[in-house]
């Protein structure tokens, strides 16, 4: 239930980073296709789909016009990708808890997510503070959707 809650924290700060992390764990048998949709994933074109979505949003995250993650449609995209994120994540026998800890997580960690990065943007300005940013999220959730592939890298060091 830890990958849930820290998927969500995941999806609180990038919407669709939790589909694109979790198409590289599906595509890398890290986690089983079971979920509706899911077998999806496995296909090259809609795992790099996943990846272009997420890149289009992190991209969009650096526009003086792109609107706040606490935005009603943008507190839904959290809620829905982080339920589906902390369901695939979960074990099979507790996939509704999974989800529900990943939406909470999702709804809760965008508030304060949004207030450090503005007082980050402040300082740094919003395309610096867009980078770091992105750069922790995606790494922070390639890591929990995909634990091999990080103890991977970390034993060839």
């Amino acid at each position: 239930m830890l990958r849930s809650l820290l998927i969500g924290l995941v999806a609180g700060q990038r919407g669709i980073t939790p589909l694109a992390v979790l198409a590289t764990a599906t595509r890398r048998g890290e986690v089983a296709a079971e979920l509706p949709l899911q077998t999806l994933m496995v296909n090259p074109v809609i795992a790099a789909g996943t990846a272009a979505f997420a890149a289009a949003e992190m991209a969009g995250d650096k526009m003086k016009t792109a609107p706040d993650r606490t935005v009603p449609i943008g507190l839904a995209v959290r809620g829905v990708t982080a339920a589906y994120a902390g369901a695939a994540l979960a074990p099979r026998d507790r996939r509704v808890a999974g989800a529900g800890i990943a939406v909470i997580a999702a709804i809760v960690s965008a508030y304060p997510g949004l207030a450090l990065r503005k007082w980050a943007m402040k300082r740094y300005g919003q395309t610096a503070t867009g980078f770091v940013e992105d750069a922790i999220v995606f790494g922070s959730g390639l890591a929990i959707a995909n634990p091999k592939l990080v103890s991977a890298l970390t034993r060839r060091e």
